[in-house]
């Protein structure tokens, strides 16, 4: 089982930017994807992005161009650069972790928290 550890979050005007991460525990968390979803007020979750270990990444077509995924492998931790933020994109995201590519709910092991993402107009 691997552990996630989410920091960063906040509110924003629009057009600013955010920085998210997330620290996986536990057992072998190399051996899975990581990435961000997101659950908007009154919406269904939504995949964002994902990462593999490799560097291999997968966004979600309204976040290409604004928002950037990284990982440090030596710190077990992957970051969600988000930049030109629009009210949209106001949501609780929740990083994740589970096979590649990790863009559906059903395909995660293991959730975090969630951090709240808060774009003012």
């Amino acid at each position: 089982q691997v552990q996630l550890e989410e920091s960063g979050g906040g509110e924003v005007d629009s057009g600013g930017s955010l920085t998210l991460s997330c620290v996986a525990s536990g057992r072998h968390p190399h051996a899975y994807a990581m990435g961000w979803f997101r659950q908007a007020p009154g919406k269904e979750r939504e995949f964002v992005v994902a990462i593999n270990w490799n560097g291999l990444t997968y966004y979600r077509e309204s976040v290409k161009g604004r928002f950037t995924i990284s990982r440090d492998n030596a710190k077990n931790t992957v970051y969600l650069e988000m930049n030109r933020l629009n009210p949209e994109d106001t949501a609780i995201y929740s990083c994740a972790s589970g096979p590649w590519p990790l863009s559906r709910a059903s395909m995660v092991n293991s959730w975090g928290q969630g951090t709240r993402v808060t774009v003012s107009s």
